[in-house]
């Protein structure tokens, strides 16, 4: 009936309804407080950090360290004018592809081998090995295989990125709790249905956390891979303002970089919230803590 906190079944036991499980207001508002509080204390933190870069501009001159005003002012003459706009599209480009073409197979490759311990057992020093090794090593390889194009930058994104995401998603699978799998057995669900039920659910916080440590590691391998060798994007950028003793120039690439990468977080993070929004508050929290 409306109004009650649950309904009997047929044996007279209790059946807790979704208004049970949902949050009580003073929870929601104090939710929202620590929030704002976050949010307060996270600008905090960016003030006192811009007070520090103006500080060290002073003291060391704007010849050695670009002034916060200089740059944000550089910053936004490049957006307007479109050459900015135009090499970190470049490099957002390399990166988001990279990140694609490394962190889908990195998500199914564990899947496939859940049921074959062995296999895995037979991989796991190589890709402990091949995550192990500096990636930055790796780009003259990528350069002399694929060329100065964008594919050698595609290509040392991707394989920074697979690594990152392959053992964490490794980690969700291992860290799945065997008796749900069982219970799931007993009552006739077969091995589609518990990859679908079961285990895909359980690993996608992990899958997830594996998205967000990698997102940034891909924009920065992409800058990298630029200032080994290209002739546009960030890295370029940052390359071309070092050699013309330009330090306000190369504090404007990483500007920009650092809001690429926010952008880029904040947007794993939406896109995580949408897709677990059947989590409880709780779990969801606890999940974010760790």
């Amino acid at each position: 009936m409306p109004g009650c906190a649950g309904t009997e079944t047929p044996t007279g036991e209790k059946m807790a309804t979704q208004s049970e499980f949902s949050a009580p207001p003073g929870e929601n508002s104090s939710r929202v407080g620590t929030l704002i509080r976050s949010r307060g204390d996270q600008l905090l933190v960016l003030i006192a950090l811009f007070a520090i870069w103006q500080a060290c501009s002073l003291w060391l001159g704007t010849y050695w360290v670009g002034s916060p005003w200089g740059t944000v002012v550089r910053l936004t003459t490049g957006v307007l004018g479109g050459e900015l706009l135009s090499h970190a599209s470049f490099t957002l480009a390399e990166a988001v592809i990279g990140f694609l073409l490394g962190g889908i197979p990195a998500v199914i490759l564990p899947f496939l081998l859940r049921r074959l311990p062995i296999v895995t057992a037979i991989l796991d020093p190589f890709m402990v090995g091949g995550y192990g090794a500096p990636k930055l090593a790796l780009a003259p390889l990528f350069i002399l295989w694929f060329g100065i194009g964008i594919e050698s930058k595609i290509a040392l994104v991707a394989i920074t990125v697979f690594f990152i995401v392959y053992f964490s998603t490794l980690s969700g699978i291992r860290a799945l709790d065997t008796k749900l799998v069982q219970m799931a057995q007993i009552v006739g669900a077969d091995e589609k249905d518990v990859a679908r039920h079961i285990v895909f659910p359980g690993a996608v916080p992990y899958i997830f956390t594996g998205f967000r440590i990698a997102m940034p590691y891909a924009i920065g391998g992409a800058v990298v891979a630029e200032l080994i060798s290209a002739n546009r994007g960030l890295g370029y950028l940052i390359q071309l303002g070092a050699m013309n003793f330009d330090t306000t120039g190369v504090f404007v690439a990483l500007l920009a970089t650092g809001i690429i990468v926010f952008i880029g977080n904040t947007a794993v993070n939406v896109f995580e919230r949408r897709l677990l929004r059947w989590r409880p508050p709780s779990d969801a929290k606890n999940q974010s803590g760790t």
